[in-house]
């Protein structure tokens, strides 16, 4: 029998309604995992079994009188610790906010936790969601399940360790220059970086606020549509928060991708790890069995995204700390100390070139889908490393390779959805990402749905 703890949330609710499954049961088996393995795995800087439980004897009780609110009721969640959660530490994994206690909850976990959700607790992040390997010197590393002396990307990190640990079922990441969809590839699980604006931001600590996006991040897609349901949706305390009528996300997922027409760009056959290749080519190879018209395009002004995507990421963030930079530097770790200095150190200048490269970028994307509904590429080039001893160079080291991959995605607005593609010889995951046009993210589902019931990494994990 499958365990509970790597059941998605699809499978759980309908147990849960139908009270074969007691919340309380499902969330003291999460919690007894997360007492067990998350010691070696590092997925959370809070845990909060007292409030869990609480959350789940609500949740049951309520279910008990006829009370149910659908499928996310009674299913435990994670939350990335750069997104508020009022009365409850808020680190951003910095020790600058290592004692901060919000005083308001983000717009989208108020809208989970009113779906029903049971809170784990927070979970552990790149410090300020501002780097891509989770190495975090305040909270130590988030390790990667698959092979605990690997990293698992980052920033969203923990809650992807998580999520393949089996120590929650879901979870609400942020996602700036890669954050929910390096992890999601590097761990094994799924991620959606929904279109810019369409889940609110209100609440999130800030990396760079024309680049940050929340998102769902789970293990399987079914689970992402019905995270997002609940997670978009106007919001007027988000100035960049699209009114705009959300989609049922589910409707699609069992329709196939016959007919659909997917493009990849040369741009992301570049420079790929050869197991990384290997399993891209044979995706592509399923993608057109399944009855995906799939062909190469190019997409010139892709060159562009790495410099535009760390110019506008380190000036905007260190705007926010400008402050905090002059006063505290030495409580920043080396690595986001060196990066927000640098943002210091840009100029105006190349802060407009940045966002006249972002345009061209932008405008090159739209082209493309007059021509495909949907783009694909790994989503970073490699699988995850091993942990090094010079921490703060491997950082640079996993940037310089996985943002040219994610930052578009970023740059854009446009969704972006990352799916386990595979095992790499060694036995890490890899994943790729498809792309879809603005608001688009039904299609995006429906498209990695299909994918995902090829059953990519082989098996499901089980006890």
């Amino acid at each position: 029998m499958t365990d509970l703890a790597f059941l998605p949330a699809a499978e759980l609710a309908p147990l849960i309604e139908t009270r074969q499954l007691s919340p309380v049961e499902l969330t003291k088996h999460m919690l007894d995992r997360v007492d067990k393995f998350d010691p070696v795995i590092n997925a959370y800087i809070t845990p909060l079994p007292e409030l869990a439980l609480k959350q789940a004897r609500e949740t049951e009780d309520d279910i008990m009188r006829g009370n149910y609110k659908g499928p996310l009721h009674g299913i435990p969640l994670g939350i990335k610790d750069n997104i508020d959660t009022k009365g409850i530490r808020t680190t951003a994994g910095s020790k600058l906010f290592a004692d901060f206690i919000p005083d308001k909850t983000a717009t989208t976990i108020k809208k989970l936790l009113g779906a029903g959700v049971v809170t784990l607790g927070k979970q552990n992040l790149h410090e300020f969601a501002a780097g891509t390997t989770n190495i975090n010197p305040f909270y130590g590393p988030s390790r990667n399940p698959w092979n605990t002396r690997h990293i698992t990307g980052g920033s969203s990190g923990g809650s992807a360790a998580a999520l393949a640990a089996g120590l929650g079922t879901l979870a609400a990441g942020t996602d700036t220059i890669g954050s929910i969809r390096i992890p999601s590839a590097m761990c094994g699980t799924y991620g959606l970086m929904p279109t810019y604006g369409l889940a609110s931001n209100y609440g999130s600590i800030p990396t760079a606020w024309s680049m940050d996006h929340p998102g769902p991040m789970a293990r399987s897609v079914t689970d992402l549509a019905l995270m997002l349901h609940y997670m978009a949706g106007y919001d007027p305390n988000d100035p960049a928060s699209l009114c705009v009528s959300t989609a049922n996300y589910t409707e699609n997922l069992n329709k196939g991708i016959a007919g659909i027409k997917i493009g990849i760009p040369a741009y992301y056959l570049e420079n790929l790890d050869p197991d990384v290749e290997t399993c891209f080519r044979l995706a592509i190879t399923t993608l057109q069995h399944l009855g995906a018209e799939v062909k190469e395009i190019a997409i010139p002004e892709l060159t562009m995204a790495t410099f535009a995507g760390l110019v506008t990421m380190s000036g905007e963030a260190s705007g926010f700390h400008y402050e905090w930079l002059q006063t505290h530097a030495e409580e920043y770790g080396a690595d986001i100390r060196a990066f927000l200095e640098t943002g210091v150190l840009s100029s105006t200048s190349q802060y407009m070139k940045a966002q006249q490269a972002r345009r061209k970028l932008t405008e090159a994307f739209h082209k493309a889908f007059t021509d495909v509904d949907v783009l694909l590429g790994p989503t970073v080039p490699i699988t995850a490393p091993a942990f090094k001893e010079n921490w703060v160079k491997q950082n640079l080291e996993v940037e310089r390779r996985c943002v040219p991959f994610t930052s578009p995605g970023n740059l854009t607005g446009l969704p972006c959805l990352s799916v386990p593609m595979g095992l790499s010889s060694k036995g890490l995951p890899a994943g790729m990402q498809f792309i879809g046009n603005h608001l688009c993210e039904k299609q995006l589902l429906q498209v990695a749905s299909a994918w995902e019931r090829t059953n990519p990494l082989g098996f499901r994990i089980s006890n």
